[in-house]
């Protein structure tokens, strides 16, 4: 069983921060990284989120829609229709070879657009190698990935399979974040 954040106590790490946003958007209408929402676009508002958080660095990963995104470290999935968990192998990968002084990795989608700075140190400063967002109970982003973590999910990561089953497998500890959001993601393009 899962414990609470009020369970966990708080430590400082050298955490980077993920960012997926290769997905095509197909039920979005197109790629949602350059889509601007409230001024900004997504993947910067995703990764400035994270920079606000503490997390450093900062991987973001395109695919479907490629272009300049200032401050972080930009990785290509070519094999992005196949689905998020492929894009988090690429991330992840460039971590381990490029980041020795990471000891752990945020993740997070670029539409969730309540994400606060806030949220992101919590899960930071939280104890735990594996620690997964939940928002009045109900399971959400981000993650959390201590650096011991990172090679052996890669053998369990391909396509749309991410990281949920292996969370569940290796005892995941849920940090409720609804004192900062809900966890909404942008599914659909808004209306005017």
């Amino acid at each position: 069983m899962a414990s609470s954040s009020r369970d966990a106590s708080t430590h400082e790490d050298n955490c980077a921060g993920i960012v997926l946003a290769a997905g095509s958007g197909t039920r979005f209408g197109g790629p949602k990284a350059p889509y601007e929402f409230e001024g900004q676009r997504l993947i910067d508002r995703a990764v400035d989120t994270l920079a606000r958080g503490g997390a450093d660095p900062i991987v973001a990963v395109l695919g479907a829609w490629v272009g300049d995104v200032p401050n972080c470290e930009l990785v290509i999935n070519p094999d992005f229709e196949s689905g998020m968990g492929s894009s988090l192998k690429v991330a992840l990968k460039h971590l381990i070879e490029s980041h020795p002084e990471a000891d752990a990795a945020i993740i997070t989608l670029v539409d969730l657009i309540d994400l606060t700075p806030e949220a992101v140190e919590r899960m930071r400063l939280s104890t735990g190698d594996l620690l997964q967002a939940t928002y009045n109970g109900e399971i959400g982003h981000p993650v959390k990935l201590g650096r011991e973590h990172w090679a052996p999910l890669l053998h369990e990561l391909s396509g749309d399979m991410g990281a949920r089953a292996y969370l569940k497998k290796h005892g995941v500890t849920e940090i409720e974040l609804s004192e900062f959001g809900n966890g909404t993601d942008l599914d659909f393009r808004p209306t005017v």
